[in-house]
């Protein structure tokens, strides 16, 4: 018997998912760059 563990991964994500995580990271880079510049991040769009 095999040692090693099998993962199995989801199908591809949905086209409205990888907008919402297009969205996600362009705040959170928003937020990160205010952080670094003492400014306090705005939330939501």
């Amino acid at each position: 018997m095999s040692k090693t563990a099998s993962v199995a991964l989801a199908p591809s994500a949905s086209l409205f998912a990888r907008l919402m995580a297009v969205i996600d990271r362009l705040l959170m880079a928003s937020a990160e760059i205010s952080n670094q510049n003492g400014d306090l991040p705005r939330f939501g769009l």
